[in-house]
């Protein structure tokens, strides 16, 4: 049993949230459910040691056990990926990429990123960030049919000689082909980044094409697909170690966060195990069935289909936005993200899509026998997501259905 003290607020604020998670279908993409010693790991006593630098390397006396869990969790990302090198202290995905600009990139240089409204990151180079206030970015965007437009990447590189070439997405639901991207990239003379947050689990587990044996540098977050907890991390070549070390410590952030750091190591473990092969198998396996049920039922589905984890689906089809849709799934039980489509008329908080993944309801134990009901549920929610009752209906048989995979069933707060 977990305690805080006497805040009763708050621990009842905790157990609300557990109940939630357990009793709803997460399908958030980028949401996952730790393991139970990722979450112990979370709340240890490595929170309280401070650790600026690195293993060996320290500005604080007292890291002797603290340098063996952080180098634990370099040498397991090291085998995961195949990288030369690695930084595990990003505090989470953006700080990371921000770490590699800021390393590798002058002010003023042209980088060459996928647009946010066809699938990519906000981190890559949308005008509202900081990054896009020092660096010159391009943004590249999808064909009619969906997919990258290799041929328009290569026509802006051409032109505009990008010191930079990134690829990476968090909307997006197809393969990379990172050997092209690092093809183009070495004739204009580009660096080459890849942001693999998403689906970092899935090539860890060999599901998908590896780009850090092809790339300078490989940013990613440790939770999504990968299972681990909330945060960061840098792989790159050997060439670019010293100035990656130095833009996360000191040049973006302060001291690492070494309970963080001991629930990476955990996780990292974790994805070493066959098991985790298995797992990655049965997210792509549930994406691809729930994707071909909601087609079916005659959703659009961005993309073609998926590759991946992710649908990013245009709702506006069936009469409603993606901010209803939303709402409408919460009611019923399923939690997914209203999201922007490609050229999409609507503005970011009532976009015309949603996006939504299999990777947590993977983890609690769903197959694919299961997602034609999800599915199901999905469609009769959009249907009538203007009829509480109905919404309610749905969240019950959810609820019945989630029972028969129980999350931390010892865990509790109040």
């Amino acid at each position: 049993m977990m305690t805080f003290s006497h805040d009763t607020e708050i621990a009842q604020a905790m157990q609300n949230e557990l109940e939630r998670q357990r009793h709803g279908l997460e399908m958030i993409p980028s949401e996952n459910f730790v393991s139970e010693a990722v979450l112990a790991a979370l709340g240890s006593v490595a929170t309280n040691k401070y650790a600026e630098g690195l293993p060996g390397k320290r500005y604080y006396g007292g890291c002797l056990h603290i340098d063996v869990i952080e180098s634990i969790a370099i040498e397991r990302a090291k085998k995961l990926f195949g990288a030369e090198h690695v930084n595990v202290q990003p505090h989470s995905g953006a700080p990371a990429n921000n770490a590699v600009y800021a390393a590798l990139l002058q002010s003023g240089d042209t980088v060459l990123g996928m647009d946010l409204s066809h699938g990519g990151h906000l981190t890559h180079g949308h005008p509202v960030t900081d990054a896009a206030k020092r660096y010159n970015f391009l943004r590249y965007k999808t064909t009619a049919d969906g997919t990258i437009d290799y041929e328009e990447i290569e026509s802006l590189a051409r032109e505009h000689k990008p010191k930079m070439i990134l690829v990476g997405y968090s909307a997006y639901t197809r393969e990379i082909d990172y050997a092209r991207i690092a093809t183009i990239a070495a004739e204009v003379g580009a660096l080459t980044m890849a942001d693999i947050a998403h689906i970092a689990g899935l090539i860890a587990a060999g599901e998908m094409n590896n780009p850090v044996p092809l790339f300078d540098v490989v940013t990613t977050t440790t939770h999504k697909t990968l299972r681990g907890p909330r945060g960061g991390m840098i792989m790159c070549k050997e060439i670019h170690a010293k100035a990656i070390n130095k833009s996360v410590f000191p040049g973006m952030q302060g001291g690492p966060h070494e309970n963080t750091i001991a629930a990476k190591a955990i996780a990292f473990g974790e994805a070493l195990q066959p098991e985790f092969k298995e797992y990655a198998k049965r997210i792509r396996a549930n994406a691809k069935t729930l994707a071909d049920e909601l087609t079916k039922r005659e959703f659009t589905l961005l993309f073609g289909g998926t590759d991946n984890h992710l649908l990013l689906i245009d709702v506006s089809t069936k009469g409603v936005t993606g901010a209803q849709a939303e709402v409408a799934l919460d009611a019923a039980g399923i939690t997914v993200n209203k999201n922007m489509i490609p050229n999409d008329p609507r503005g970011p908080m009532d976009p015309s899509g949603i996006r939504m993944g299999t990777p947590a309801i993977t983890t609690r134990g769903l197959n694919v026998e299961h997602m034609p009901l999800v599915a199901e549920w999905i469609d009769r929610a959009i249907q009538h997501h203007t009829d509480p009752a109905m919404l309610r209906s749905i969240a019950d048989d959810v609820r019945k259905l989630v029972s028969e995979f129980p999350l931390y069933p010892d865990l509790k707060y109040v």
